[in-house]
């Protein structure tokens, strides 16, 4: 029996997909603090691994791969937002809103709002308890948020000296499941009077893709009122950037 013998280039191939596949779900999670969306991470990693395969006979192993990896998305990124502005949430663009009646905030579809992530796609699969808890952590939206601020290269750099996130207090899954549950029965039934219960008196609410946010208990309570009545929203419990989350 004659058997064919590999070529080259899927004896290569198979070595480099079987070498960077591995970093694939934390380059999506650094493309996506640099960018603040889903959709240009997902982008930006394919191009990651695009100009990889094309260098990956010239890879000589003076840094670790994953650190070559990173340089290369890091420099993929800095060249697409070369040409994007930063995406910010409606709280960074004004003051809340005073009135509680929502259904007159007028859609914006022309400022690209910075997206939340699912955890599906970004949490490792299995590793060190502690790494999940930083990717978690360096995850947060507000944190997000922030980096919108820096400028491309200075986001760039601090980001690839991984700094870690403050530590937040947070209960435990148990429990966060019951406070998640409770904000979804409360908003599905637009009952005020319970959601102002639920809520941190600093809690913010904000409405992309208008431009309306409110801040506090109480306000967020009366907009809530406004979206509807009982039974014209239904919710999902998902975990979204490192903390429990729901899809409307």
């Amino acid at each position: 029996m004659m058997v064919a013998p590999q070529s080259s280039t899927t004896v290569a191939r198979g070595e480099f997909t079987g070498r960077t596949e591995p970093f694939r779900r934390e380059l999506l999670a650094h493309c996506y603090r640099m960018t603040g969306s889903v959709d240009d991470a997902e982008d930006l990693v394919q191009e990651t691994y695009l100009r990889a395969w094309r260098s990956f006979d010239s890879f000589e192993g003076r840094s670790s791969l994953r650190t070559w990896l990173y340089q290369i998305a890091s420099n993929a990124c800095l060249t697409a937002l070369q040409r994007r502005s930063r995406r910010p949430l409606p709280s960074g663009l004004g003051s809340p809103d005073q009135d509680a009646d929502t259904r007159s905030s007028v859609a914006q579809p022309d400022v690209l709002w910075l997206q939340p992530i699912p955890d599906a796609l970004v949490q490792p699969e299995r590793g060190d308890p502690a790494a999940v808890a930083t990717s978690r952590e360096s995850l947060r939206l507000a944190l997000i948020a922030s980096f919108q601020y820096l400028p491309p290269r200075q986001r760039a750099v601090l980001l690839l000296r991984t700094p870690d996130a403050d530590a937040i207090s947070e209960p435990r899954e148990p429990q966060a499941r019951a406070v998640l549950d409770a904000y979804i029965r409360a908003f599905e039934t637009s009952d005020a009077a319970a959601l102002k219960q639920l809520l941190r008196r600093d809690a913010t609410l904000e409405l992309p893709p208008s431009a309306a946010w409110f801040t506090g208990a109480g306000a967020i309570a009366e907009a809530v009122r406004g979206l509807g009545s009982p039974g014209d929203w239904r919710m999902l419990a998902v975990a979204a950037n490192g903390q429990p989350a729901a899809a409307a």
